[in-house]
């Protein structure tokens, strides 16, 4: 058989390729420090387990949910957007909705078949996660993106982004905190973003913040629709409990907008995946949010703790340019570009081609250190490293991509 056009054009995920890879080669006793991983080696919150483990017991726990997700569940995500993101829906001269999917990758892609038509361009901001540009060339849309450096923190030029903006414009996607870079936009930036979107009217936006509660550094994360809340009537916020609860693999995310927009998406979730896991939803329905906070300080501590041995171990080799402050989600980008690493595989001086997949083959084969390559997030000559490992094999494998890069 042969496969449709549409789905030959989608490459794999490098994150889950690069991540089985180094699973394989541990299982063949090979020392591999897997940096790969965007997910918390942490067990869920004692509360939300008991809860699921609760739920065992009623029959309706095993049923269809409805399509668009339970209920009461949807109304809560709803209010707990209001109280943590300090917006008030009810000034905003439109009514809001919310849908529960399958992880947020899911309601992603859905966001993007109800909204993207052939030919319609979206603007992605780099760095990226990897499988935005993929979820909209597979809808036919035209992938414009907004390259960064590690010279200004991978934060985007407003100034290069208006330049961009054009009458095929469809949307532009934000995601703060940032995969792969660890960052979030500043208050600043983001207030700069809502006055250069009000010319925009025709502009959707979509707020991907599945780590809006992971930042380990002041100030806090904060949005362009908290300065002008109109622009929340064209805005699709993404979030889910993959991150904040530690439960990539209970597949639980939901989308909040437009009632009219979230009402499509329900019909086209309908004849995909219908409702998510029910048992999922009535346990996370009984959860307090309210405590995810304090459930996310140890771990908020240990992602402080690694990216302060990034910091070290850069400023001890005198790799300094290799450095720049994470300050949310579970990320860093190694950036080769200038380290000595690079004369290996550079033809010339002047040579601008991206090596970021052979430099991480290399990494994983010759070190035993398993990183992204930054070609799978839109930047050049980089590698995502993930900070979750405990800090002993973390400090490890940090002096071994120390020293690599020194090579």
């Amino acid at each position: 058989m042969k496969l449709s056009e549409r789905v030959s054009s989608i490459e794999e995920s490098v994150t889950l390729k690069l991540n089985t890879l180094a699973n394989q080669l541990t299982a063949e006793g090979k020392k591999i420090y897997n940096l790969t991983a965007g997910q918390l080696p942490y067990r869920p919150p004692k509360d939300f387990v008991e809860n699921i483990r609760g739920e065992l017991d009623f029959l309706k726990s095993f049923q269809y949910s409805p399509v668009a997700g339970e209920a009461q569940l949807r109304q809560k995500l709803l209010d707990y957007f209001e109280l943590s993101r300090e917006v008030n829906l009810e000034d905003v001269d439109t009514t809001f909705s919310t849908i529960v999917g399958n992880g947020g990758k899911h309601v992603l892609a859905n966001i993007f078949a109800c909204l993207v038509n052939p030919g319609d361009e979206v603007i992605v901001l780099a760095p990226f996660w990897l499988s935005y540009p993929e979820m909209i060339k597979v809808n036919g849309g035209v992938v414009r993106i907004l390259e960064t450096t590690i010279f200004d923190a991978f934060t985007p030029s407003l100034a290069e982004l208006k330049a961009m903006i054009n009458d095929k414009t469809k949307a532009i996607v934000i995601n703060s905190p940032n995969n792969p870079s660890g960052i979030h936009y500043s208050d600043e930036w983001m207030k700069d973003f809502a006055n250069l979107m009000v010319d925009y009217p025709n502009v959707s936006l979509i707020s991907d913040e599945i780590y809006f509660e992971l930042s380990y550094y002041d100030p806090a994360p904060t949005y362009f629709y908290q300065h002008k809340p109109e622009l929340l009537e064209r805005t699709i916020v993404v979030d889910g409990i993959s991150k904040n609860l530690a439960s990539t693999g209970l597949r639980l995310g939901f989308a909040i907008g437009p009632s009219a927009f979230i009402k499509g998406v329900s019909s086209y979730q309908g004849h995909t995946a219908s409702g998510p896991c029910t048992l999922v939803q009535k346990a996370l329905e009984k959860y307090d949010m309210s405590s995810i906070k304090e459930f996310l300080n140890p771990i908020k501590n240990h992602l402080r703790e690694n990216s302060m041995i990034v910091r070290e171990s850069f400023r001890e080799a005198k790799l300094d340019k290799c450095w720049y402050q994470t300050t949310s989600a579970f990320y860093y980008l190694v950036d080769f570009s200038q380290c000595p690493l690079m004369e290996r595989f550079k033809k010339s001086a002047d040579d601008e081609a991206d090596y970021s997949a052979q430099i991480c083959e290399e990494m994983i084969e010759k070190y035993g250190i398993a990183m992204v390559p930054g070609v799978s997030f839109g930047v050049k000559n980089c590698a995502r490293i993930s900070l979750v490992l405990p800090k002993e094999p973390f400090t490890e494998a940090m002096s071994i991509i120390v020293k690599a890069l020194l090579d």
